[in-house]
């Protein structure tokens, strides 16, 4: 029997029964953005049988950033680069559901970039921001003292300049630095890459300038696990782990859907699925049989899958997805609702404001 997504609750979603239980075996929650739907998602098990979901509004979310040490998230938005910082203490006297979360991530830097269409991005070694500034092609800082810093560019790339030349999207870190990325192409021209979009991409060694493999059907998400290098090829729905010695690949799972977005705790991925664009020219040159968005869950070491959650309604395209490890319950607060004015922290006390009656 066909279900009316009309007559269903915003962002709901089936999952596989094992879904909820795995969440509290590896005691984490999942963070998810999808531009398309304007939210940051949390994801997390509210018993072993239900899962339970936090959506807030931000404006074009894409990269999500954690810094474990610190517990700080960071979140590439349409204009600027927000930072929260969790308050532990403040999440138990929430007003509004007191001890009910875990954690609460309370905004407390906002650097205002202008529209650079950044995808994904990271903390640092020394805790800076790096980003992938798909518009400009390039990786970049993100501070106070310009909209952009830019770190490193392609070396077939001869100019800083707004034109998304190659469509630079992914960054893998190594040691609190970049060290991998992915694009569509090798272009110097404005959005060179969409004639070629499912076989020209590549990834590149950021220290060495060196295009370790090439022909890739659009790949994003480039990630060291365990000391290996693994991307998504979105195009065809594979993850696949890089031989970085000889160019070559092996497929670990083939998925068979638009896969984009993941994150691994102990020995489970978390991967993003997105659905394909309506009336989108790019999409439309993709073969795949699954058109659903949700998260599909895999067991690393055997390549098997150990779990899926699939929306119904509200969210069409997942960009990025994190683990966050030890938190049950975890909670997000935006600049848009005033909420986030009436949390102060100091280093040693918090407070939640008292109302006036």
């Amino acid at each position: 029997m066909s279900v009316n997504p009309q007559a269903l609750a915003p962002f709901s979603c089936t999952y596989s029964s094992q879904v909820p239980e795995l969440l509290q075996k590896l005691n984490c929650s999942l963070a998810i953005s999808t531009y398309q739907a304007g939210k940051l998602v949390f994801i997390s098990a509210l018993d072993e049988n239900k899962i339970v979901q936090l959506p807030r509004t931000f404006d074009k979310p894409m990269g999500i950033a954690h810094d474990h040490e610190n517990d700080k998230l960071a979140l590439a938005c349409k204009d600027e680069v927000i930072v929260f910082s969790n308050a532990a203490e403040l999440a138990k006297y929430y007003p509004r559901s007191p001890q009910k979360y875990d954690a609460l991530y309370m905004p407390r830097a906002s650097y205002h970039t202008g529209t650079l269409d950044i995808h994904d991005l990271n903390f640092g070694l020394n805790k800076e921001l790096y980003g992938v500034n798909t518009l400009f092609s390039s990786i970049v800082k993100i501070d106070d003292n310009y909209s952009f810093t830019p770190v490193w560019q392609p070396s077939f790339i001869d100019r800083i300049v707004s034109e998304d030349r190659c469509h630079l999207n992914g960054m893998a870190m190594l040691k609190g630095t970049p060290k991998y990325v992915t694009a569509f192409g090798q272009g110097n021209t404005f959005q060179s890459w969409r004639d070629t979009v499912t076989s020209s991409g590549i990834v590149i060694d950021v220290e060495t300038n060196e295009i370790i493999i090439d022909g890739l059907a659009m790949p994003h998400t480039p990630r060291i696990f365990n000391g290996e290098l693994y991307t998504l090829l979105s195009a065809t729905g594979e993850l696949i782990k890089i031989n970085r010695e000889n160019g070559t690949y092996e497929v670990i799972v083939k998925l068979d859907g638009f896969v984009r977005g993941m994150d691994l705790h102990k020995d489970y991925l978390f991967i993003g699925l997105s659905k394909l664009r309506k009336n989108s020219s790019t999409f439309a040159k993709l073969n795949l049989k699954a058109n659903e968005a949700g998260i599909m869950v895999v067991h690393l070491p055997t390549g098997s899958i150990a779990g899926k959650i699939t929306y119904q309604t509200s969210l069409d395209e997942i960009y990025d997805v994190h683990v966050l490890p030890g938190k049950t319950r975890p909670n997000i607060m935006n600049t848009i609702r005033p909420d986030y004015k009436e949390g102060v922290t100091t280093p040693n006390s918090t407070y939640w404001a008292i109302k006036k009656r």
